[in-house]
């Protein structure tokens, strides 16, 4: 699925303008006052009497008072239901349709509670359109109601990836594709291409170049064997994440007064980049949507501590077993791998790739594999993370899949639970978005690299490059969703395939060498 905008820094408003032609903006509910005497509901005939009424308090709020857990939890089951079913088109699709669904059409949500959900995604790793769902629905009807949105969007997806990755690997010759499958590596990488240019165009200078140099770094990485392990961008991706959000947040502070060892001084210069100011928040106190909620701040705490704990051990019981060579137990070295990339991303969706082709291919399967899988995940409904679930499976079957699964989706879902109570006066803060504007650079920095390095296994004959550029025009000029550009692609590609036309075979660097 294309990811075509800053996945971090994108407005509501921009993603569902951008997705959809037709959103009609509902009106926010007026406030009652105390001294009113009644408030019908034009569909329910509800009546709200004047000694009832708190002042400050929407109709709509004072309505949903009256609406028992059990009748919300069924609400968030029908609404989410259907939604993983149709869910194509990357994440600024993903937010429109919820917009739609949940602020146009129902009005669970107003617009600014709509937004400021959003943004706690937007500042959490993981994928933000998934986390999106969750805090909705957590929103709505409590934790177990954002646990079963969580399951609902993601289900299709990873019911046919993980099928399908059972299948390829035991049906599927990795040296000898079929004909069906040939034509998938070269379109699933024009939407990688795709997302990048949306991520691209939107950066500041400061962010084109922390984006040259992550990307730079990535490739450098993946060239470099034996004298640089790639396994060592688990350690060096997270560091240039780190180094970015720090550079971001000292340009940041250039030309304003801050605190320096207990005086105030004046920072020289004006920033390179632009920086917008923090939100003003809500209300935690009495915003109706966040009481129901029902995750006091110690919770979130133990969340994110328990978070801590699983990363740091799963990490470095791994490590050690490595250093002593031991080999870990399958399934844990599954989880881990998945467990690191899913707390390190801020990106989600694309910028996951070039951290999973590092981690998976050779060890797990070959490069043609992972592209296939690719392939087929852009062409699903919900997250592309739904491809952890595939390349579980390659590589373990139906269990490797569900840890896969668990493990890349378990940080950013772990995450959102914790982050809601603290959310509120985090984005009061404006060291903390300035620095998101470095880390958010870096990441699309890691897509860039993910363009090069894929691009290498993808188009690897003439007939590739064809399908390449038919389904980048595809995606880019005319706008098609990345379900009918992948199927556009993999059509393309059987009909050139050596037993039908058998166009385009010559291996695409073999033109330099016969000059």
């Amino acid at each position: 699925m294309a990811e075509e905008d800053n996945p971090k820094e994108v407005t509501v408003a921009a993603v569902a303008a951008e997705t959809s032609d037709e959103f009609v903006q509902d009106a926010v509910p007026e406030k009652i006052d105390a001294n009113d005497a009644e408030q019908t509901e034009s569909n329910g005939q509800l009546e709200v009497a004047s000694g009832d009424v708190d002042n400050g308090k929407t109709a709509a709020e004072l309505l949903e008072e009256d609406i028992p857990w059990i009748e919300r939890f069924k609400q968030v089951f029908w609404t989410y239901l259907p939604l993983g079913f149709v869910a194509f088109g990357g994440p600024q699709a993903h937010v429109a349709i919820l917009r739609d669904h949940l602020v146009v059409q129902r009005n669970w949500l107003d617009e600014d509670q709509f937004t400021e959900l959003f943004a706690i995604g937007q500042g959490l790793p993981g994928p933000t359109s998934t986390q999106l769902v969750v805090s909705t629905a957590l929103a709505r009807a409590g934790p177990i109601g954002g646990l079963t949105a969580f399951f609902l969007w993601n289900l299709p997806g990873l019911i046919v990836l993980t099928v399908c990755g059972v299948l390829i690997a035991t049906f599927v010759d990795e040296n000898n594709p079929p004909w069906y499958l040939i034509g998938l590596p070269p379109a699933a990488i024009s939407l990688v291409f795709k997302a990048f240019y949306g991520f691209g165009k939107k950066l500041d200078k400061l962010g084109i170049i922390l984006c040259l140099i992550s990307s730079l770094v990535a490739i450098m990485i993946n060239g470099s064997r034996p004298k640089i392990d790639p396994l060592w961008s688990q350690y060096i991706y997270p560091s240039m994440l780190a180094c970015g959000g720090i550079v971001s947040y000292l340009d940041s502070i250039r030309g304003t007064d801050v605190k320096i060892f207990g005086k105030i001084r004046r920072v020289p210069g004006k920033p390179y980049g632009t920086y917008k100011s923090a939100s003003k928040g809500w209300d935690a106190e009495s915003d109706l949507l966040m009481r129901r909620i029902g995750i006091p701040i110690w919770v979130g705490a133990l969340i994110w501590i328990v978070w801590a704990v699983v990363l740091a051990v799963s990490v470095s019981v791994v490590g050690r077993m490595r250093r002593n060579g031991e080999t870990p137990n399958q399934y844990l070295e599954i989880f881990e791998v998945m467990y690191r990339i899913g707390s390190l991303i801020f990106g989600g969706g694309q910028v996951v790739l070039p951290m999973l082709q590092t981690e998976v291919v050779p060890m797990w399967m070959k490069k043609d594999a992972f592209l296939q899988g690719l392939g087929l995940a852009q062409s699903m409904p919900g997250p592309l993370f739904n491809f952890s679930s595939y390349l579980g499976a390659v590589y373990k079957g139906v269990p490797g899949a569900l840890v896969a699964y668990l493990g890349l989706f378990g940080p950013g879902v772990m995450l959102i639970f914790g982050m809601v109570p603290f959310w509120a006066r985090l984005r009061h803060v404006k060291w903390f978005k300035s620095t998101l504007n470095g880390v958010n650079a870096t990441a699309i920095g890691l897509v860039g690299a993910a363009c090069v390095i894929l691009w290498e296994g993808a188009v690897t004959t003439f007939a590739d490059a064809m399908v390449f550029t038919l389904a980048l025009c595809l995606a880019v000029v005319y706008g098609i969703g990345a379900p009918w550009v992948v199927l556009t692609g993999g059509v393309f590609g059987a009909i050139l395939h050596k037993d039908a036309l058998g166009l385009g075979q010559n291996e695409w660097c073999s033109l330099g060498q016969d000059l």
